[in-house]
C-alpha cells in the first residue's frame, strides 16, 4: 500500500500507449458507448476496491479506496497531456476538485440528513467526525499552501511533482502510523461487494482482480475516445470546450465514486466516513493528479515542458484554491454544519450558470477564508482538527 503513488505514474503512462491519433478525429457519437464504459469501469474498479480495503491494513484503506476510484480521472488528464492539450489540462482537475467539494460533501450531509429524518431522529444540524479523521481535514492544508506558491509562479512543471508527490507519501506514512480503527462492517457494503467478500477465498481473489482487470481494459480503450468526444460534443452543442469539459468529463469520471460514498452516507454514523472519503480524494487530487501532468506532458513532448497558466486557467485555478480554503475552514473544528454545506453548494453553481461571476466568486471564497481564519485566531472558531493532529503526531513519535 505504501506503493501508491507510483501505481498511479504508471498507470498514467501505460495509458499513453493508447492512441497516437489526435483527439479531434474522434465524432460526437464516440460517446455514446465510451460514456458507458468508463462509468461501468469506474464501478468495477470502486466495487474491487471496496471489496479489497477489508484485506488490506486498515490505515490505508480509505486512502487506497479513495485513488483508485479517481482512476478514470488520472486516465482522462493523461490523454489530455499524453495529447499536449495543454488550454485544457486544468478542465478536469478544477473541474473534478470542485465538483468533489462543492457538489459531494453537501451531498453526503443532505443524504445523512435526509436519511436520518425520515428514521424519525431531530434534525441533523451537521456531521461530526471522529478524532483520528483530523489527519484527512489537516492533510488538505499542505497542498494548498502548495498550490498557491504554484498560482503565483503561473506554472506547473515537473519539478512541482517532487513536492507534491512528497506531501502525499507523508500523507500516507502518517495514515500507516495510526492506531487500528473500527473497520466497516459487512452490513455497510453495497450488494455487490458484500457477495465479493463473503464467497469462498478463491472466488473472491477471482472477482477482485477480474474486477480490476476488466475496468483497467475498459478504461484503456474507451479513455481517448471518450476526451476526443467531449471535443466534438463541445463544438456540436456550441459550448467552449473548456467548459464543457469542466463540466462533463468530472461527471462521468467521479460519479461511481460520488454513488458509492452517498450510499455510506445513509447513516449518521458511516457519514462521517463517507465525508473522509471525499476528502481523501480532495488530497489525492491535489497532489497527485497534477504532479502526473507535467511529467507526462514532457515524455509527451521529448524534453521538459512546464504547464504555463493562461488568464483562464489562472482564475479557474484560483476559484478552485479558494473554495478549497473555505472547505477546510469549515472542518477545521471537526464538523460540517447543515449552513456550510449549503453554501459550499450555492457557492460551486453560480459560476457554472453564470461565468461572468468566476471572479467575484473567487474573491469571494478568499475573503470568505480571511474571515474564518481571524475566527480562528480569535477563538470564534475552535482548531480541534489542528489540536487531533497534533495529538496524534506526538503519540505517533512516542511510539517510534
Amino acid at each position: 500500500m505504501g506503493l501508491l503513488p507510483q501505481p498511479a505514474l504508471f498507470g498514467a503512462f501505460l495509458l499513453l500507449l493508447m492512441s497516437s491519433e489526435p483527439l479531434s478525429q474522434t465524432g460526437p457519437s464516440a460517446a455514446l458507448w465510451t460514456i458507458p464504459a468508463i462509468l461501468l469501469s469506474s464501478m468495477m474498479i470502486a466495487w474491487a476496491a471496496e471489496s479489497a480495503q477489508f484485506f488490506v491494513a486498515q490505515g490505508f484503506a480509505l486512502a487506497m479506496l479513495a485513488w483508485l476510484q479517481t482512476l478514470p480521472e488520472f486516465a482522462a488528464e493523461a490523454v489530455l497531456a499524453w495529447h499536449r492539450e495543454v488550454p485544457f489540462l486544468l478542465a478536469g482537475l478544477t473541474g473534478a476538485l470542485r465538483m468533489l467539494t462543492g457538489l459531494g460533501w453537501p451531498m453526503i450531509y443532505a443524504t445523512a440528513a435526509y436519511m436520518n429524518r425520515k428514521r424519525g431522529n431531530p434534525p441533523l444540524r451537521a456531521i461530526r467526525l471522529h478524532g483520528h479523521q483530523a489527519v484527512e481535514v489537516v492533510g488538505l492544508l499542505a497542498p494548498l499552501l502548495y498550490f498557491g506558491v504554484i498560482a503565483v509562479k503561473n506554472s506547473l512543471s515537473v519539478w512541482d511533482a517532487i513536492p507534491l508527490m512528497g506531501i502525499y507519501s507523508v500523507y500516507l506514512w502518517v495514515l500507516g502510523k495510526l492506531p487500528p480503527e473500527d473497520p466497516e462492517t459487512i452490513d455497510d457494503l453495497e450488494s455487490i461487494p458484500r457477495k465479493i467478500v463473503l464467497a469462498p477465498r478463491g472466488t473472491r481473489i477471482v472477482a477482485i482482480v477480474g474486477l480490476f482487470l476488466l475496468g483497467g481494459v475498459l478504461i484503456q480503450q474507451s479513455t481517448a475516445p471518450f476526451v476526443g468526444s467531449l471535443f466534438s460534443l463541445s463544438m456540436a452543442v456550441g459550448i467552449p470546450t473548456f467548459v464543457f469539459m469542466q463540466w462533463v468529463m468530472p461527471l462521468v469520471s467521479e460519479f461511481p465514486e460520488m454513488a458509492s460514498t452517498f450510499y455510506w452516507a445513509k447513516t449518521v454514523d458511516r457519514a462521517p466516513m463517507a465525508l473522509m472519503n471525499m476528502v481523501s480524494s480532495n488530497i489525492n487530487q491535489w497532489t497527485m493528479l497534477p504532479a502526473m501532468l507535467p511529467i507526462v506532458l514532457s515524455v509527451s513532448a521529448r524534453t521538459v515542458t512546464p504547464i504555463v497558466f493562461d488568464p483562464q486557467q489562472k482564475v479557474e485555478l484560483l476559484m478552485t484554491i479558494g473554495q478549497a480554503a473555505v472547505g477546510m475552514m469549515f472542518l477545521i473544528n471537526m464538523e460540517l454544519a447543515w449552513w456550510e454545506a449549503t453554501a459550499l453548494f450555492v457557492f460551486f453553481l453560480i459560476p457554472y450558470f453564470m461565468h461572468s461571476l468566476a471572479v467575484p466568486v473567487t474573491i469571494g471564497y478568499f475573503a470568505w477564508a480571511g474571515v474564518e481564519l481571524v475566527r480562528l485566531l480569535i477563538g470564534a472558531r475552535t482548531p480541534a482538527a489542528l489540536r487531533e493532529a497534533h495529538n496524534m503526531w506526538k503519540e505517533i513519535r512516542a511510539h517510534r
